[in-house]
Parts: structure tokens; sequence; C-alpha cells
């Protein structure tokens, strides 16, 4: 099969293990206490409205990010509840079913406060602290800018500190491993999933990223001042911010195989060293275990389509 005939899969981590989709299903591999894997199917569900909608330039990012919120936030149910409901003794000490639960609601709120709160207006308030200083407006958005991109890291790194969220993002490394390799037309062993690299230029990292970077230059059409006009701008202008970025992401992965165009993504690769760490091989047996099962039911899907079609 050729690189512009494969199809493009993506995917997330989750707890304890992968979700893949592809152009009809998402599937996710969980693996359990008892070493056991668990998996969870969902079929992808769409309309012609959305269709068209995912067809629009800048409209497209903000349908498939509410369409990838929704989905993920299923798949991440189902693998916190596979822990939930195990009730196989735990040979090794491991964090209790209330701390896992308690977790992931925390990274969930923390998620929400730090993208709606402290990511869009804080920043706002601390360069404005700086205006007796910095007083031109072009100066005020670098400054707002380099705020957002120190709040961004600093959450990123303290998340990374607790044992469960430095085990999501092993499995984050292991999801991108499988897509390089397959990508790479590898055969999908662990040892070949292990030599590919755990970057991947279409990561969600690279997405909250470019925000920070589309913001600086979106902001310099809106003034800055007074306060309120700022802020309100600020948050009425997140739609218009999140649809570029995910087109300069889009962008960015068209052409990272020509040589003097491939480094326009690298601040996002460089982002992902922290989101990512480096997996084991049973991480990287559960990522394609799930990768496996969604090429299955992808392939069965395709099949039946072209027999509805040759009847």
């Amino acid at each position: 099969m050729s690189e512009v005939q494969k199809p493009v899969y993506g995917g997330q981590a989750v707890v304890e293990g992968v979700m893949f989709g592809g152009k009809h299903h998402t599937v996710t591999a969980v693996r359990r206490t008892d070493s056991t894997i668990a998996y969870y199917h969902l079929p992808r569900k769409s309309t012609p409205m959305m269709n068209t909608l995912k067809k629009i330039p800048f409209v497209r990012g903000i349908i498939a990010l509410i369409q990838a919120s929704s989905t993920g936030s299923k798949h991440l149910n189902f693998s916190t509840e596979q822990l939930e409901n195990d009730e196989t003794p735990k040979k090794t000490k491991e964090p209790s079913k209330l701390s896992l639960w308690l977790g992931v609601a925390v990274i969930g709120v923390l998620s929400f406060l730090f993208g709606k709160l402290l990511f869009t207006l804080i920043p706002v308030f601390l360069a404005e602290l700086t205006r007796p200083i910095f007083q031109s407006d072009v100066a005020q958005i670098i400054i707002e800018s380099v705020f957002k991109l120190i709040l961004l890291l600093s959450y990123i790194y303290i998340v990374s500190m607790t044992p469960m969220i430095k085990r999501v993002f092993q499995y984050h490394g292991a999801e991108h491993k499988v897509i390089n390799c397959f990508e790479a037309g590898k055969e999908l062993t662990i040892a070949n999933v292990q030599a590919s690299s755990r970057l991947h230029y279409r990561c969600g990292s690279s997405f909250i990223l470019f925000t920070v970077i589309v913001g600086m230059f979106v902001y310099l059409l809106v003034p800055t001042d007074p306060l309120w006009v700022r802020v309100v701008n600020r948050i009425l202008l997140i739609p218009v911010v999140l649809g570029v970025a995910f087109e300069v992401l889009q962008m960015t992965n068209k052409v990272r195989d020509i040589p003097f165009l491939r480094f326009l993504g690298y601040p996002g690769l460089w982002l992902q060293l922290l989101t990512t760490k480096e997996p084991t091989d049973d991480q990287v047996e559960v990522a394609l275990a799930s990768f496996n099962e969604l090429l299955r039911l992808e392939r069965e899907t395709e099949q039946g389509l072209e027999s509805n079609n040759l009847v």
C-alpha cells in the first residue's frame, strides 16, 4: 500500500491503555491487573451536516475537537471502569481505586480550569501588570504569550510527576510509536514499534502549543486596552484560535517530509518530549492489540461496503 493510499489513524492514551480511531471505528485496549487485555469498541457516527462542516477549513478543527472530546471521554471512562471492576488481588503496591478515580477527576478539572481560566485569563492579567514597563500593544501581546507558555510547560511538568500520569504518558509514547511504525510500512512487531519514534507531527500536544503561537498573531488584530475589552476579545477569539491552530497542525504534518519545511513542526515535537515517555514492551503490546483490533474492524467494514456496492 502506498503512502498516499494509506489511511490516516489517530489515537490517545487512556488509563493503562491506548485508544485508536479510524474512518469507521474507535477501539481501546486496556491492560487489567490480571494481565489480560480488555477491549472497548465504538462505531463512528456522523450526520450529513457534520460531514459538510468537517470539510470547511477553520471550522473543521472545532468539529474535530468536539468529536474527539466526546469520544475520548467515553474511552477514558471505560479504562477507569476496568480497573474499578477488577477484583483480582494486586500482588504489587498500586494506587487504590479511589485514588485512580480522584486522579482522573483532578486531571479533568485541572484541564478545564487550565484551558478556560488559567490558560486564557490569568496571562492577560499578568501581562497587564507589566503595562507600566511594556506599554505598547505588541509588547503586551508578546508578554501575555510568554506567560501562557510558562503556564503550559509548568502544568505539564507538574502533572507528569504523578505516577498515574507518568504511565499515561508512556502509553502516549506507545501510541505514537505504533502509528509511526505503521506509517513507515514496517511490520507491526514489538521490536519494530519500540525502534520507532515516540514523537508525531499530528499529536494533540503540538496542537496545544500551536494555540499559543497562533493566538499571539491573532491578538495583534484586536485592541488590548482597556482591560475588559482585552478579556472579552480573548474569550470570543477562542474558536478562531482553535480553528487556525488546527489548520497549522495539519499543514506541518503535510510538509514534514520536505527538508526545508519540516522544522515548522519542531516546537510541537519538542513539547512531546514532556507529554510522551518511552513505553515498556508490555505497554507496546497493549497498543498493538488496540491497533490490530481497529485494523480488523476497519477492514471488515470496508469489505461490507464494497459488497453492498456490488449488489
